[in-house]
């Protein structure tokens, strides 16, 4: 992250109410933890909503709300400075509120999802893959079931990939599974 953390700090203020003061994220806002994430990722998503590229489907209720506030942030040197204070932020681990097995859950993992988010769900910047581990696990069920929908992906490349890979994980069962293993892998 290469902005001015006190810019971000107070541009940050706009964030909060729904992702939290310490980016922990608000499941009753329906809003993700952003931090455990890449700040390249994080960059990449907030510029994705406040160009059009992300939020943009019309069953995308969650999107087009980030893409209203998105809309508001000034330029790229203001998503640096967002990006850098929520960089500066202490990672947390997520509390784990999907079940599944988690051996399955492996195996899926190993042969489908690793090879792009890392063998520990780190994520692949070279592989434009973010991190899975330490991101909400409802959030992850949810932005999957979009995907598999073609409700995410339809306005950007990096999303495309997912909608072609969703496939892979047939069921719901199968993505609780894989979201559980997911979980172990958290910090």
């Amino acid at each position: 992250a290469t902005g001015n953390v006190s810019d971000g700090k107070q541009l940050y203020v706009a964030c909060q109410a729904c992702h939290g003061a310490k980016g922990e994220g608000i499941k009753a806002m329906n809003a993700p933890s952003l931090v455990n994430q890449s700040p390249w990722y994080l960059k990449r998503q907030m510029l994705a909503f406040k160009e059009g590229r992300r939020g943009t489907h019309p069953k995308d209720v969650y999107g087009q709300q980030m893409v209203a506030i998105a809309t508001t942030i000034a330029d790229e040197a203001a998503v640096d400075a967002l990006v850098a204070y929520i960089d500066s932020l202490p990672n947390r681990a997520p509390e784990a509120t999907v079940a599944g097995n988690i051996k399955k859950g492996e195996d899926y993992y190993s042969m489908v999802c690793g090879s792009c988010h890392g063998p520990n769900a780190e994520g692949n910047k070279l592989l434009d893959s973010p991190a899975l581990a330490g991101v909400d696990d409802w959030y992850l069920v949810r932005q999957f079931e979009l995907f598999r929908k073609g409700i995410r992906g339809a306005d950007d490349k990096y999303g495309r990939q997912m909608v072609m890979m969703a496939p892979a994980l047939p069921t719901d069962e199968d993505v609780r599974n894989v979201v559980s293993y997911i979980q172990t892998l958290a910090e």
